[in-house]
């Protein structure tokens, strides 16, 4: 009797029907440095290529097309000869301001990947989460330390600027220097490579808003050119400039109005 009464209730798990997960439908408002997103999806903390870092202190979540684009990138890293990627910030799970760690990455649409080339050994979560990648930057910001930079860098950076839906990589103006002398062939690539303050061992990468997103806002497009001309080197004049006055910093813009609802659905769970 015990028996039948077992298979019985087997019978009945398995003709039961398997729901499945439906996930939230994404939706981005705003544009780079304020705004939200809902159905934003996590990159995993490992996966072919990649590990991410610093896990206690960052967070992994981003569109969809912006996660499938990192994995793409450790692919193709790893097919190119390079070590595993170190994957750092992307977003929080609805989006808006990571106080005192970011002033963009709010979207969903922006990561942030390590320049480091070494060889990596398998870690520990303990270990990734207390790691520190030197800078490349020499410590007068004008050039790159050749002790640290390869042209393994130089093949990351571009391997990243091919990505689809990339909008622009983001990187010290002394790598973007370097990446300017030492890029051969079609150079088309280094438009999308833009100096921008810190970034000395890391990129940023931001993508364009995807298809669907009405409420998604672009920035203005790189300018056209490689951008290896006076826009550059207006960078390092600016080291040899007097400091200016510290004043208070600007406010923050304010979030847009739709945010409210989707920033208050994460803080009510």
């Amino acid at each position: 009797m015990l028996l039948r009464t077992c298979l019985i209730v087997l019978a009945g798990l398995w003709a039961a029907p398997v729901i499945a997960q439906v996930p939230s439908p994404v939706r981005i408002v705003g544009g780079p440095g304020v705004g939200c997103i809902a159905g934003a999806v996590e990159l995993p903390p490992e996966g072919a290529g990649y590990q991410t870092v610093r896990m206690s202190r960052s967070t992994f979540w981003g569109h969809p097309a912006t996660v499938a684009a990192l994995r793409l990138l450790a692919t193709r890293a790893t097919a190119a000869g390079l070590p595993e990627l170190y994957m750092n910030d992307l977003s929080l799970p609805r989006g808006g301001p990571m106080p005192g760690i970011h002033a963009s990455h709010m979207i969903g649409l922006d990561a942030d990947v390590w320049l480091d080339v070494r060889p990596k050994p398998p870690l520990a979560w303990a270990e990734r989460d207390a790691l520190e990648v030197p800078s490349l930057v020499s410590a007068d910001r004008r050039g790159v330390e050749p002790g640290r930079w390869s042209p393994l860098h130089l093949r990351l950076i571009r391997l990243a600027a091919g990505l689809p839906g990339l909008d622009r990589v983001l990187v010290n103006p002394a790598i973007k220097q370097q990446l300017c002398r030492e890029a051969t062939g079609d150079r088309s690539w280094l438009r999308l490579v833009r100096p921008w303050y810190g970034h000395s061992a890391h990129m940023h990468l931001h993508f364009r808003c995807p298809a669907g997103q009405p409420e998604c806002r672009d920035a203005a497009p790189p300018p056209p050119g490689e951008g290896c001309d006076a826009t550059l080197q207006w960078w390092f004049d600016q080291l040899d400039a007097s400091p200016r006055p510290a004043g208070p910093p600007p406010a923050p813009p304010p979030l847009p109005a739709a945010c409210r609802a989707i920033l208050g659905a994460s803080a009510s769970r």
